[in-house]
């Protein structure tokens, strides 16, 4: 099912050390991308591309520090403490935020499901995740 065709519920994530904390509206069901660049491989982010007024950081800024590389657009966001990078700002829907969906609270989805992503070949692939940020 679209994710237009779904309410939008409230779900709740953060870092391991709980430092960081944001909401993000998305449908109960989520569909994510798994994403096999080198970058999402080392890390596991599961890849939940959201408009960026449909996120909101609730606690934790002192604690998130950036890192960038390449073309700088991307804005990798970490917490200082416990390394955990929950959501960053992605190059792909640089007006959106992307929320790594394995950092969700349990409890407010009913199910997750995974799409790949040839990340590896970005410049090719990268057009098909422009809508996932639209409001």
């Amino acid at each position: 099912m679209p994710e237009t065709d779904q309410a939008l519920v409230t779900h709740r994530g953060g870092c391991h050390c709980r430092r960081v904390v944001f909401e993000v509206d998305a449908p109960r069901d989520l569909v994510v991308q798994d994403c096999n660049c080198s970058m999402c491989r080392s890390s596991g982010f599961w890849h939940l591309i959201v408009p960026a007024s449909r996120f909101r950081l609730l606690r934790g800024a002192e604690f998130i520090t950036e890192y960038t590389f390449n073309t700088g657009v991307a804005k990798h966001r970490f917490c200082r403490v416990c390394g955990v990078k929950s959501f960053y700002i992605p190059r792909s829907n640089p007006d959106g935020v992307d929320v790594n969906a394995r950092c969700l609270d349990e409890g407010s989805y009913d199910s997750i499901t995974v799409e790949p992503f040839d990340g590896s070949n970005w410049e090719a692939n990268a057009a098909s995740l422009a809508h996932l940020s639209s409001s």
